[in-house]
């Protein structure tokens, strides 16, 4: 484990002792704060938002909104679900100004009185939100009640107003201008490589030994950080230098250099494989980070590893599975069909166990599973595939067996894809995207158009009877 360990926050900023010490001050200003009998703690969290609101000046704001965190946090679940309903259906636009706004803008449509009826719409409840954020922590704490809000959203579809206020005010706090660019190695704090275990969303890091692995020499790590958030990444990218383009996770995933695969010495390799990207903060889903965080590192690469003439992802495809499961009967082929049927001696080739560690089966079924995820891949439906292509990549290579762990097996049969970044198409790539063409190499070209099996094969197949799945 690394020994520069340190808090995760680090020292207060000199704005935040200020803004704490403004906030100490303002107390005595604040109504809502003298001493009072006491009250239910979901009562006091309603007072205290709703005295926010009406507070005008700047001390007595600070003082409020951060006792109105600690008031949050210390109530219990079913409190908090009810202070949330409590946002949502209050601090509305006032209603006459906004009316009038409206009024006047169906009478006389111009920019002047759009602006008016735009700025007359805003709910109240975004200036609360942005009175919240006044407070020491203040946007750590919105982040942290947005995640616990997302997991309400499904069963109380009226909280929806608070989550898009929400979402819409961390775009503009989350904006790019205001992230920076940090390379993650073995001497950044431990504080920050505990998050990196705990956020990896793709491929798990099983540990210190692990995660010391993944920042060596032939591995390079950068993450987004936000001035509001110290030493929690918003998102972060792993990327192996390679000598060409990696077909299989697992040589990128071993924690030795063994292995065909296996990643090459910076200065022997031509290829960055970004292998992993992982959202850290639940509390901004919805807020896009990615596009931002690629472009910049194929930059940072470029700058310090010129030989590098190569970025490309090794990307799962969550989605395949599920898709081949509703669309089989519509999309496999007769000779494909009889592939896999031939190959398993007439049963369903997916029930056998381990198929893809018995070659004649895992060979049989790779030609129509290929070109069939290949075909998916080009609609594109799968959120992987429109995140990369709709940031300007081009769907380079189909991987058989490119993960035969058992969330790669379970999601896409061991498919992954390899997404190319060619700096100077990836502008004229995501127009095409846009305007509804997926731009795709040759080799996926050729293998939607493959044939299947050869004849031979087929009129042995055709013998057997198709089993249906």
């Amino acid at each position: 484990m690394p020994s520069g360990t340190s808090s995760a926050t680090g020292p207060r900023s000199w704005i935040e002792r200020i803004w704490s010490s403004v906030a100490d001050r303002g107390r005595s200003y604040a109504e809502v704060l003298q001493p009072k009998p006491a009250k239910a703690p979901g009562d006091r969290a309603r007072d205290l938002a709703t005295a926010l609101v009406s507070e005008r000046g700047e001390a007595s704001g600070a003082a409020v909104a951060r006792e109105l965190h600690t008031a949050l946090r210390e109530l219990s679940s079913a409190d908090r679900l009810a202070f949330y309903r409590f946002l949502a259906e209050n601090f509305l636009p006032p209603e006459a100004p906004l009316r009038a706004a409206a009024e006047a803008y169906l009478a006389d449509p111009s920019p002047e009185l759009a602006a008016q009826l735009t700025e007359a719409a805003e709910p109240t409840r975004q200036e609360l939100l942005r009175r919240m954020n006044m407070a020491q922590g203040g946007t750590a704490d919105l982040v942290q009640m947005r995640k616990d809000l997302l997991r309400h959203l499904k069963a109380e579809p009226a909280l929806r107003p608070l989550d898009s206020d929400l979402r819409h005010l961390f775009i503009s706090w989350f904006n790019r201008g205001f992230l920076e660019l940090r390379r993650i190695d073995w001497q950044t704090p431990a504080a920050a490589l505990e998050k990196l275990i705990a956020y990896e969303a793709v491929h798990e890091i099983h540990g210190w030994d692990d995660l010391r692995r993944r920042l060596a020499a032939d591995r390079r790590c950068f993450g987004f950080f936000h001035p509001a958030l110290p030493g929690e990444p918003l998102i972060f990218v792993e990327v192996a230098l390679t000598k060409g383009l990696a077909a299989a996770i697992q040589p990128l995933l071993a924690r030795d250099d063994s292995g065909a695969g296996a990643p090459a010495q910076d200065q022997q390799a031509d290829t960055a494989i970004f292998y992993s990207i992982s959202n850290c903060q639940d509390g901004l889903r919805g807020v896009s980070f990615g596009n931002f965080l690629i472009k910049q590192v194929v930059e940072e690469l470029k700058a310090e590893l010129p030989h590098i003439i190569r970025y490309s992802t090794l990307s799962p495809v969550p989605g395949f599975r599920r898709w081949l499961d509703k669309n089989l009967n519509a999309n496999l082929r007769d000779d494909e069909r009889a592939a896999m049927t031939l190959a398993a001696n007439g049963a369903d080739p997916f029930a056998v166990d381990r198929w893809w560690e018995q070659p004649a089966l895992a060979e049989a079924m790779k030609a129509p599973l290929s070109r069939l995820c290949a075909v998916y891949l080009t609609k594109p439906t799968d959120p992987v595939a429109r995140f990369h292509l709709g940031n300007g990549a081009r769907l380079e290579r189909i991987n058989w067996l490119g993960n035969t762990g058992p969330r790669g097996i379970q999601e896409s049969f061991g498919i992954m894809v390899n997404y190319l970044y060619d700096p100077d198409q990836i502008e004229a790539n995501h127009e095409a995207f846009v305007r509804g063409t997926v731009v795709r190499s040759a080799a996926v070209d050729a293998l939607m158009g493959s044939a299947g099996l050869p004849a031979a094969l087929q009129i042995e197949a055709s013998k057997r009877r198709p089993t249906k799945r």
